[in-house]
Order: C-alpha cells, then structure tokens, then sequence
C-alpha cells in the first residue's frame, strides 16, 4: 500500500542530509523504510546485534557507512546523534545520506533540536489515512491547500472526485488506522492485536522513556482519556480523577500527545471580542483505539454510542491534519469556543490563510448549524469557511462556505 509520505521522503531526500521519520509505533515506518529504493542498509536498534554494532563505537561506524543508512528505533540510542552530526558536518554539501525513525518524540525532539538544527527534515507518519486505504492519494481537497490562497472554486473541484461507499467509511471510523488490525478481518485478532498495542505502549514504551513514571496511575491515566476524547480539557478536574496533582495530570497529557498516542488542539489564540474557553480540546489519535478502550464492540453499537459525535469529529480532524502532514504541508490546528457556546471544531491557519472548518455527522447542514462558523469568519475576515459532513455532493451554502462530504476528501 503506497503510503502518502512516500513522495514526500523522496523529495526531502534531495533536500537534506538526513531525514527524522517520526510517529506511533505500528503506523508503518519501518515497511516504509524497507520500501526505499537503492543501496540502503537498514539498521533496526531493537535488534540486539544491530544495537551492539552502532552503540561500542558510533564514530566508526559513521565512518564505515557514510552514505544510505537507515536507523530504526534511534531513540533508543541518544548518544547516537552527536556522532551524526560530526557524519553530516564531514560532507555537508552531499544530500540523502540518512535516514532515522522513532516512535517517541520527547527525547527524540529534543535530540534534533539540539544535534541535528538545520541539518535534518522532519516527517511524521501517521497510521493510515482513509485516502490511503482507498488508494486514493490525489486530492482536489489537499490540492487547494497548497497554493497560496486556499479558494471556495477550488474547492469545488472536489464534485469530481468519485464519493466513497458510506460502509467503507464507517469500517475505517470504527477500525481506525493501525495498518494490521485494519487489513484483518478477524474480529479475534483485533482485539488481541489492542491487547497488547496496549500493552506495550505503557509497559515498553512509556515504561522504558519515563523509568519513574507511576505505572498504574498512567494506565488508568489512558483509559481516562477515552472517556474525555474529543472534549474540552481541565487539567484539575482529570487530576482529581486519578488521585494526581494537576501538574502530574498536564505531565501525563504531555507524554500522551508527545507520544503520539493522543492529540491537544489548543483554544484558537487570537484578540476577540467574545469571551472564551481557554482550556485545550484533545483526543485520541486513532478511533480503532478509542473504541477498544471504549469496549465497543461494533459499528452499530457506536452509532448509537454516546462517543459517536466526538469519536466521529475525531476522525475527521486527524484525516485532515494527516493528509495535509503527509502532503509537507504547514498547518497551525486550533479550536474554537466562546462562553456562550459558539463553536468551530477545527481552525488551520497556514500560508493558504485562515479557514474554519465544522464537522457534521449528519448528511443535512441546516442554516442554524452555520452561524457559528459565519460568526467567526465575519469576526476573524476568514474568506472561506468548510463544512465536512456525509453527504454525496459538494454543495456552496453561501459565497463563503462549502460543504464536502468525507467521502470526498
């Protein structure tokens, strides 16, 4: 299955000396990497030879391999990338030298920031988009994100894209995009596969990163965030929950989003005259694992589900920010909410402007569900405003908003 970064790797690759592919364990980077084209040699730092060869000597072994080496896992080896820089530094001029992975940020970021600055590109993958599953990798909706001056016209062009089958949607929405347990048909293997993502996730990963991290408290910490998934956050209410103090609850927040587990979406933060919620929306990143933390165990029960909405706008947002993420495009995500409850889900600023998107389960946008989003593109001189529902058309509400179905996107 091509992979939307693929493109993207190859161009950054004629642009760096060395690429950081970072993400959620599982979502595909070491497939992507044994996809690579040439003379590369892949190093895997959960192997223990491979580990032993990098780890007794780093210099050398930079000086043994000085071009087309991939290493998996390269947060597990930090004092690897100092020996890296003094690779790149050697032969600056020379690009797509190296390529790295990891699957935790926190002291991969930090390693980048303080190693790498300038020399590096950055990817994050994802696990899988819907686009993806359908390999449907053009789009009229991303292409619009691209020019300059995002446009209602160019919008449009997404009436030629074909709708996808509504049960194919609502198999991704509830599988998520984990690319095992989305290619198995086995209801058993799915179930075990969360199992033990789960598992090693707190165990392994968080465990190993955060050795005085509270495991209990952290694995209630998660099955906590199923439950407020897709809502407004207080850090002390979350607190009291888990028997925690409010900077240990912000502590844990900041692993799950640092981890890739869970995404925060801050208050949209810009002068405005209404009075605002100042508390971050958030949710977890993948909906196959939001339901199984959830213990739902199929889609008609989740259409009936109290989640359904928040799971569902979830979704949607996290296909937005992966397909622009996966296109190398740059896109500050924030939410909106005044006290008196006016709402837009989603808000992407980037060079193609400001536009506010609203999220709808429904087929049917009444003109009542979209005042808030006129209201804030009147405040904020927003000159496009995007309504994501399930409908089969795309339709022009007025001369500044659109809808286009998801199916679409």
């Amino acid at each position: 299955m091509e992979r939307l970064c693929s493109k993207l790797l190859k161009e950054q690759l004629s642009l760096f000396p060395c690429i950081s592919i970072i993400g959620a364990r599982q979502s595909g980077k070491t497939t992507l990497l044994k996809s690579l084209q040439g003379d590369w040699k892949i190093f895997d730092l959960e192997k223990l030879s491979d580990n032993l060869q990098i780890s007794e000597d780093p210099d050398l072994f930079f000086r043994t391999y000085p071009d087309k080496i991939a290493i998996d896992e390269a947060q597990l080896l930090p004092r690897v990338f100092n020996s890296l820089r003094v690779a790149i530094d050697d032969d600056r001029n020379t690009k797509g030298r190296f390529i790295f992975t990891g699957s935790s940020s926190p002291s991969l970021l930090k390693n980048i920031s303080e190693s790498l600055a300038g020399r590096v590109g950055i990817i994050e993958m994802s696990p899988l988009t819907f686009a993806e599953t359908q390999s449907r990798l053009d789009s009229s909706f991303f292409d619009a994100f691209s020019n300059s001056q995002i446009s209602i016209d160019k919008l449009f062009e997404c009436s030629n894209t074909p709708c996808s089958n509504i049960n194919d949607i609502f198999s991704f929405w509830y599988k998520g995009g984990f690319p095992e347990p989305w290619l198995s048909e086995n209801r058993e293997f799915h179930r075990a596969w969360m199992d033990n993502y789960f598992q090693t996730y707190i165990e392994r990963d968080i465990g190993r990163l955060f050795p005085g991290i509270n495991g209990e408290k952290f694995r209630l910490f998660i099955r906590l965030l199923a439950g407020v998934s897709g809502s407004v956050i207080n850090y002390s209410d979350v607190a009291r929950s888990l028997g925690v103090s409010a900077p240990t609850a912000h502590d844990y927040f900041e692993i799950a989003h640092g981890s890739y587990l869970w995404r925060t979406i801050p208050q949209f933060d810009r002068k405005s005259i209404k009075r605002l919620v100042r508390h971050p929306k958030g949710y977890l990143r993948d909906t196959g694992l939001l339901h199984y933390l959830l213990k739902i165990p199929d889609i008609d029960i989740l259409n009936s589900h109290p989640v359904k909405g928040a799971s569902w706008e979830s979704m949607v947002i996290e296909e937005i920010l992966r397909g622009l993420a996966g296109r190398g495009v740059s896109a500050d995500a924030s939410y909106y909410r005044t006290q008196n409850g006016a709402e837009v889900d989603l808000v992407l600023e980037g060079m193609f402007g400001l536009v506010p998107i609203e999220i709808k389960y429904s087929q049917t946008v009444s003109s009542r569900d979209l005042k808030s989003l006129a209201d804030f593109m009147d405040e904020f001189k927003a000159k496009v405003g995007i309504v994501i529902n399930n409908d089969i058309v795309v339709r022009k509400y007025t001369d500044k908003i659109i809808g286009i179905p998801f199916g679409m996107i």
